[in-house]
């Protein structure tokens, strides 16, 4: 696991200073060692490099890696956990290996089957790969995007990075905010691939890699085209039988480690199971660990605690009390590089800081939701058909102003009147209801109120609609919906930034193409069976575990940041907010922000969300251009 960077470029680049420094930024990815190759092609020059975690092969695994006659060099970041029976394979095949670790597999899979060979991988990964016979250089990223990728592109260079920090550390000036990416953090409190904050900054897109000749710099970039194993299943018996070793397979494959390991156990469903499978498959106790809030309606530790008694772990648990964040905020916040505002990336970061003091790898439940059909918002097809079918929208109209009134809560409390008027808010006429659900921020009717005109596109999600098709009824539109947009731009950015500050690798077993193919087979009521969420995976395991216990609802990796926004962050939110600093700023309307904030200090109106959302976002502008 480490974090890499590059350039290919026309320009008088200063190779090495250059490498070094965009190493720099990222020495919490790899604090154990670096690596650096550079080439040049008739006035190109290329270069390489990286910080490596040491996970597998700790004493010869140290990157660049080349293949056998050095044709074919590459830096890696990620791991690869079918590598022993792809390195087997090649080995058939006459290669043979002076490491032990994955990278070196990657490098000689590409040389005997060049770029089919992506597909073939198993893991989470992003890396860069020069082909000298042909002059060509490969920047691929894996399926559901674990690892990050950034690339910035001109007329005369490529730059590509784990972090946007290392690309922002070389260019010549600061870039413009893209008004797209704006529009899409506001809506979505998050920006996914392709785009990001920055104009002519992007992110390669998950399960996709580029081509670059280095000759001519001309680029293409391609899918990476997934072999699907078809699967005849009998019955739902089968299915949950199929669904039980799948897991467990996944979970041993993403075990193996040179350096101890344990488990992130929230007391929720996927976690739990993961936690199970580790601990049935050690041959010693397995260390796990947990968070707790000290306001106990975010609480819910001692679900893991119960857990990790079955199992029978070395359990840690940590209470998380308003101070023990206050000195991490900024550090937290800002190290996305990008404005991010799920709030559970806090927490995400405390667990990991805690965790690294214990182990070097975690494996999580990550995935589990996206799936095997988790999310209350799933129910959302069903619920909006109904209600559309019975109810006339200009009635809905009439019920949606009477909810802003009866349904508003003053606290940051996320209990059944927030989640019945967010379920009314997301109640579509035309389709879009599943869009308007996942808008955590503000809703794309808002968004023309809040910005300046200048600044307010429409359609911003347009992109996404046209990759993912107007379809978007059944469960699993639903869960391609969230493999393009919250998983890759969220959830999985929130893991691997919040573990990799701490120098911690992160795991998450669900996140395996194969499962993922086969849920997407299944017949949808086998995934959620009438209003039993997670349904094949709760009968797959239920056996292990006290009657009904997977059966408990669980409240989610919930902060309470709408309460700190009333208190220790009040002044700093002013601050951002002030009218005079808004119009100097020039992106929002200053009295549409400013009523918004003063409802939510007052108690009139809880606006956690979208408060929380313009405080993030108004750290980031005031760290990256001052204010």
């Amino acid at each position: 696991m480490c974090g890499i960077n590059g350039f290919l470029s026309k320009s008088t680049y200063k190779s090495d200073d250059f490498l070094k420094r965009m190493n720099a930024k990222i020495i919490h990815r790899g604090p154990d060692e670096d690596g650096f190759f550079t080439e040049n092609f008739n006035g190109t020059t290329l270069g390489m490099a990286m910080r490596r975690l040491s996970i597998i092969d700790l004493t010869s695994g140290k990157q660049p890696i080349f293949n056998a006659d050095q044709s074919k060099v590459i830096v890696f970041n990620g791991e690869i956990y079918n590598f022993k029976s792809l390195r087997e394979e090649l080995k058939s095949k006459g290669y043979t290996f002076y490491t032990s670790c994955d990278t070196e597999v990657v490098v000689n899979l590409y040389d005997c089957y060049g770029t089919a060979a992506f597909s073939m991988l198993d893991g989470m990964f992003a890396f860069s790969l020069l082909d000298k016979t042909t002059n060509t250089l490969y920047i691929a990223r894996d399926f559901f995007g674990e690892k990050p990728l950034y690339y910035c592109q001109s007329e005369d260079s490529l730059i590509w990075a784990s972090e946007l920090k290392s690309i922002l550390e070389i260019l010549p000036s600061k870039p413009e905010i893209d008004t797209t990416a704006l529009n899409l953090y506001l809506q979505l409190t998050y920006i996914p691939a392709p785009y990001s904050i920055f104009k002519n900054i992007k992110k390669l897109e998950a399960n996709h890699y580029m081509a670059i000749d280095c000759n001519t710099m001309e680029t293409e970039v391609f899918s990476i085209p997934q072999s699907k194993k078809q699967y005849q299943i009998a019955d739902k018996n089968e299915a949950i039988q199929v669904a039980h070793d799948l897991v467990r397979e996944s979970v041993a494959s993403r075990s193996i480690s040179d350096v101890p390991l344990g488990t992130f156990l929230s007391g929720g469903v996927d976690s739990s199971i993961v936690s199970l499978c580790l601990a049935q498959q050690s041959d010693r106790k397995i260390e796990t660990f947990s968070i707790g809030f000290d306001k106990k309606s975010f609480d819910e530790s001692e679900k893991s605690r119960a857990v990790a008694k079955l199992i029978n772990s070395n359990h840690h648990e940590f209470i998380i009390a308003e101070k023990d964040l206050e000195s991490n905020l900024s550090e937290i916040l800002l190290n996305f590089d990008e404005p991010f505002a799920d709030s559970s990336a806090l927490a995400s970061y405390v667990v990991a800081h805690k965790t690294k003091q214990y182990v070097t790898v975690a494996l999580t439940g990550d995935g589990g939701d996206e799936v095997f059909g988790g999310y209350n918002k799933y129910y959302m097809g069903k619920l909006n058909h109904r209600y559309t079918s019975l109810m006339p929208e200009t009635i809905h109209k009439s019920i949606l102003k009477m909810g802003d009134v009866l349904l508003k809560t003053s606290e940051d409390n996320r209990g059944k009147r927030f989640k019945i008027n967010r379920l009314l808010k997301a109640i579509n006429y035309q389709g879009d209801f599943y869009y308007n659900i996942i808008s955590l921020g503000f809703q794309e009717a808002e968004l023309k109120s809040i910005l300046n005109p200048s600044y307010s596109i429409s359609q911003p999600l347009h992109y996404y609609k046209s990759l993912i098709g107007n379809h978007h009824k059944t469960l699993t539109d639903f869960r391609n919906i969230d493999l393009h947009l919250s998983l890759e731009g969220d959830m999985l950015v929130k893991v691997d930034r919040t573990s990799m500050l701490t120098s911690l690798e992160c795991r998450a077993p669900f996140l395996n193409k194969e499962i993922w193919n086969f849920t997407n087979q299944l017949p949808e009521e086998y995934l959620i069976n009438g209003w039993d969420k997670k349904h094949l995976l709760k009968e797959a395991f239920k056996g292990y575990f006290p009657k009904d216990f997977l059966n408990k609802s669980k409240k989610g990796f919930g902060v309470p940041v709408g309460d700190w926004l009333k208190s220790q962050l009040k002044d700093e939110l002013l601050h951002y907010t002030n009218p005079e600093f808004l119009t100097k700023q020039g992106l929002f309307n200053a009295t549409v922000v400013t009523q918004l904030v003063q409802n939510h200090l007052s108690g009139k109106i809880d606006n956690t969300f979208r408060v929380w959302t313009l405080y993030c976002f108004q750290k980031w502008y005031v760290n990256y251009y001052g204010g």
